[in-house]
């Protein structure tokens, strides 16, 4: 970048039920990104959707309270890098240019941040930003596809089903005989579009799956139905673009039933353990599941890829991918970078730098067609 600081944007916040998870994602980020290298400029999306920025983002967002920021946007246009401002003035809108970015990293969990909508607009917009495309957070995000996906390039995955909101409001005795036939209780209910275990129940009975259903219909129009596993919770972090490379494996123990939100993020009890405590052979195999996984849906940037090791016979299966992991101090994401020799300010410079390469590639193709 010519040895000037690199104007990048911090996107937090967002219109999804892991928006809380956001903040707390972007505070970690912001707080290790070196001020030499970087003119940092907030933007965050409040639940409503809007964008707005200015000082002390990250603490408006956080008490619901914007009255201090700047409504702001980006336009459509490539080669036009800049975040606008709209100004109020004797009754008429303005639109004010705030500053040109030269990147950004979108620390946004779930929906309209992580499932390749937000990526969408940044092609659109022709500028580089942090993470995986269209195509890799779209197929990642919705769990459903993705198992689609794995299986058809021989990756183990659980058992499923998917079904509608529509049907859970309309036959919903027929779901719940679907279910009860895929696999004995218990069973997993799982929005297909969120991560952060919102909206995730597990079901021990009739009753149970018909509240899981409606709860995982709260925040998405498609619902995934699992068979349950009694199962060792394994997690790769995987970092590159057409080139990527694995870290060592992680197990978490939570401190609820399964890794829930609680657990996640309000409870301290859950344990980590870095590394896993399976064999050598058991790691290099999730390690290579985890870089084929990536490839197969075309990730950019980074990746988690969460595997269930079934505690019976300890088969393992690959069950998500999160684009954009968590960047809480707690987060695996980073710690196990961090174990495998990568500290967390570095791995933030190494993300940007692969934000660019992949711009760099994409550039590369044409775009008009019978022209030299």
């Amino acid at each position: 970048m010519n040895n000037k600081r690199i104007a990048l944007g911090v996107i937090f916040g967002g219109r999804s039920g892991e928006h809380e998870v956001s903040l707390m994602s972007a505070r970690s980020v912001l707080s290790v990104l070196d001020q030499q290298k970087y003119e940092i400029t907030c933007i965050g999306i409040d639940k409503e959707g809007i964008w707005w920025s200015g000082e002390h983002t990250l603490e408006a967002l956080e008490k619901g309270d914007t009255k201090s920021l700047d409504r702001v946007f980006f336009l459509p246009e490539p080669g036009k890098n800049t975040l606008y401002k709209r100004v109020q003035l004797e009754g008429h809108e303005e639109i004010v240019p705030i500053t040109d970015l030269d990147v950004v990293f979108p620390v946004l969990h779930g929906s309209f941040g992580e499932d390749g909508t937000l990526q969408g607009f940044f092609e659109m917009a022709d500028i580089a930003y942090v993470g995986a495309g269209v195509l890799g957070s779209a197929v990642g995000m919705d769990k459903s596809v993705f198992k689609d996906v794995m299986r058809s390039h021989q990756i183990p995955v659980v058992d499923w089903l998917t079904f509608t909101r529509k049907d859970i409001e309309n036959v919903v005795t027929d779901v719940i005989s679907q279910c009860e036939a895929l696999a004995d209780y218990p069973l997993f209910v799982k929005p297909a579009n969120l991560g952060s275990s919102v909206g995730i129940s597990k079901v021990k009975n009739r009753s149970d799956l018909l509240e899981g259903l409606m709860e995982a219909a709260r925040y998405d129009r498609r619902i995934l139905v699992e068979k349950g596993l009694n199962a060792r919770e394994i997690e790769v972090s995987v970092m590159g673009n057409e080139t990527c490379h694995a870290s060592i494996p992680g197990e978490i123990k939570p401190a609820d039933e399964f890794y829930s939100y609680d657990a996640k993020y309000i409870n301290d009890n859950s344990e980590l353990f870095i590394p896993a405590p399976i064999s050598e052979e058991k790691a290099q195999y999730v390690r290579d599941l985890a870089l084929k996984a990536y490839q197969a849906i075309d990730c950019a940037g980074l990746t988690r890829v969460d595997f269930l090791m079934d505690k019976e016979n300890d088969e393992i299966f690959l069950n998500e991918v999160n684009t954009i992991p968590g960047f809480t101090s707690i987060s695996m994401y980073p710690k196990l970078w961090e174990k495998s020799g990568v500290p967390y300010s570095d791995l933030i410079d190494r993300l940007i730098e692969l934000a660019f390469e992949r711009k760099i590639e994409r550039n590369k193709s044409k775009r008009t067609f019978g022209e030299d």
